[in-house]
C-alpha cells in the first residue's frame, strides 16, 4: 500500500478522513493507533523532520494536548475562533501568546498562502520558528528521558502553567507504537 507524503496533506486546508499512517516495518515510524487525526498528523510530521525517539515525540506532543487538545483554531480559555477573532491570550496549537509569536503565525500564513487558524500552517510555522529551532536537535539527539526533553520543551514553549503535560508525554509515549 502506498501513502502520500505529509508534505502533500498539509498544502491544502480540506482534510479528508485521517489516512493509515503505517510505514514498512524497516522504517522504524511510531504509530498512535488511539489518536485522533490532527495527533496523527503531528506525529508523522515530527518523525519527517527526524525526531525518531518515543520520548522527544511523546514529550513535544503531551506539550501540544495542554496547549491546545490538538485543536488549531482555538483561543486561550477555550474560545473557537479564528486567529483573526482571537484578540487576547495565546491561540492555536501551541497557544502562540507572546505579540511578535502571534504576529509570526500570520506573517508566516501570509507569506506561504496558508490559512494561520489551520493544522497545516501551524505545524509548519511552528517547526520553523526559531524557539523550535533551538530545540529541534536534542530532541533528534534520542536516548533521553521525557524529564530531559521537558526542560527543553520549556524554553520553546515557556509555560506560565506546568498542567497535565508531562502525564500526558507519558501517557503518549505508552502509546505510541513501533512499526
Amino acid at each position: 500500500m502506498i501513502f502520500a507524503p505529509l508534505s502533500l496533506l498539509l498544502m491544502g486546508d480540506v482534510y479528508s478522513p485521517a489516512p493509515a499512517l503505517a510505514h514498512s516495518s524497516s522504517s522504524g515510524y511510531w504509530e498512535c493507533p488511539s489518536c485522533n487525526y490532527n495527533e496523527k498528523v503531528v506525529l508523522r510530521k515530527l518523525q519527517e523532520r527526524g525526531i525518531r525517539d518515543r520520548n522527544a515525540l511523546a514529550t513535544v506532543m503531551g506539550n501540544i494536548k495542554q496547549e491546545s487538545t490538538f485543536v488549531s483554531d482555538i483561543c486561550e480559555g477555550g474560545a473557537r475562533t479564528s486567529y483573526y477573532g482571537c484578540t487576547r491570550g495565546g491561540f492555536g496549537l501551541i497557544q502562540w501568546t507572546s505579540e511578535s509569536r502571534y504576529r509570526g503565525l500570520g506573517q508566516f500564513a501570509n507569506r506561504y498562502g496558508g490559512d494561520p487558524s489551520s493544522l497545516s500552517t501551524q505545524v509548519r510555522y511552528m517547526t520553523n520558528e526559531p524557539q523550535w529551532k533551538r530545540i529541534e536537535r536534542y530532541l533528534k539527539a534520542g536516548g533521553r528521558s521525557i524529564a530531559h526533553y521537558m526542560n527543553h520543551a520549556f524554553s520553546w514553549l515557556g509555560w506560565g502553567h506546568h498542567g497535565s503535560r508531562t502525564d500526558y508525554a507519558y501517557n503518549y509515549a505508552n502509546r505510541l507504537v513501533k512499526r
